[in-house]
C-alpha cells in the first residue's frame, strides 16, 4: 500500500506501520516489524482483553467492586471509576464522569491480579499474548502504559480483536459499545470531547472532532493512541485494522499527520475492495 509509506515523511526518528483484515490477512506493511516500541497507552487495549479473558474464565465480574467507592471492573475499564488521571485519588462518584485515568487501569490490574493469585503481567502473557503468538511484546510495569511492542504482534492482536478466537464475539462487541452513553471529558491531546464515548478499554470514535483518527473513519471506529507516539484503530466498516508505531512523544506533528494518513489507508482499502 502506498499510503502506508506516508510514515517515512513524518518527522520522527523510526516508524513502522501495518495494516490487517478481519480474515488476519495483513494486506501490507511499511518499516522493521520486529523493533520493539514502547506503547504508552496502547497497553491499555491488551490489558483490557486480559480482563475480558479473566471474566470469561470467572475470575472476575464485569460488575463486582474493584476501585474506589464501590466502582467496577466495568468501570475501570471504561474511564468512569472517578479516579483521577494518574493519582489514586477519587475526583467523582463511580459512573457520573468521564475522566481518564492510568490510575484506573493500574487498580484493575491489582484486581486481576489478586483474583487470579497471578501478577498481571504473567496473567497478560498467558491469556493474551502466548496464545496470539505475541513473542516481542511484554508489560514492563503498569498495565494503563508499560507495554512495549511490535508492529508484527499488534497485528495479531488487531486480527484477534476483529475475528476473536480467545473471547466470545459477544464480549467484544460490548468493549466496542458505549459504556454509560452520554458523558462528556476530556480525551488527552485532542481536549474536551462531548460526549466523550469509550468501550470496555477502546475508545470509540462516533462524530468526536477533532480527532486522531481520519475524517473518513466510520463512527463505529475503535481503538487507543499512546503519548509515545503510538496507535491502534479497527474500524469494522472498512473491515481493516491500523497500527502505527514511532519513537517520537505525541504532539502537534501527530495531530497534523495522523488524520491524513488515516484517510490515505481507507482511501486506499476502498480502492482494494474486501
Amino acid at each position: 500500500m502506498q499510503s502506508l509509506a506516508l510514515i517515512e515523511n513524518w518527522p520522527v526518528p523510526s516508524a513502522a506501520a501495518g495494516v490487517v483484515r478481519t480474515d488476519g490477512t495483513v494486506v501490507a506493511t511499511h518499516g522493521s516489524m520486529t523493533q520493539r516500541f514502547p506503547l504508552a497507552s496502547v497497553t491499555k487495549p491488551l490489558t483490557a482483553y486480559a480482563a475480558l479473558v479473566a471474566y470469561e474464565e470467572g475470575a472476575v465480574e464485569l460488575d463486582e467492586p474493584a476501585g474506589p467507592e464501590g466502582s467496577t471492573v466495568r468501570h475501570l475499564l471504561a474511564h468512569t471509576s472517578g479516579l483521577a488521571f494518574d493519582e489514586h485519588r477519587v475526583t467523582a462518584p463511580p459512573g457520573t464522569r468521564r475522566l481518564y485515568s492510568n490510575a484506573g487501569f493500574e487498580v484493575l490490574g491489582d484486581h486481576i491480579a489478586k483474583a487470579t493469585d497471578i501478577p498481571f503481567a504473567e496473567y497478560l502473557r498467558q491469556a493474551v499474548l502466548e496464545p496470539l503468538g505475541m513473542t516481542s511484546t511484554s508489560l514492563e510495569g503498569s498495565p494503563a502504559k508499560d507495554g512495549v511492542s511490535t508492529v508484527s504482534d499488534l497485528l495479531l492482536f488487531a486480527a484477534e480483536v476483529q475475528a476473536p478466537r480467545l473471547l466470545d464475539p459477544r464480549t467484544v462487541l460490548e468493549a466496542m459499545s458505549v459504556v454509560h452513553p452520554g458523558l462528556s471529558g476530556i480525551l488527552p491531546g485532542y481536549g474536551h470531547q462531548k460526549p466523550n464515548d469509550w468501550g470496555l478499554g477502546f475508545e470509540i470514535r462516533d462524530s468526536k472532532s477533532p480527532h486522531w483518527t481520519g475524517s473518513s473513519s466510520s463512527p463505529r471506529t475503535f481503538g487507543h493512541f499512546g503519548q509515545s507516539g503510538t496507535f491502534l484503530w479497527i474500524d469494522p466498516d472498512a473491515g481493516a485494522a491500523c497500527v502505527a508505531l514511532t519513537d517520537r512523544a505525541f504532539g502537534p506533528w501527530a495531530a497534523e499527520v495522523w488524520p491524513p494518513f488515516t484517510d490515505a489507508v481507507l482511501a486506499e482499502l476502498r480502492g482494494m475492495g474486501r
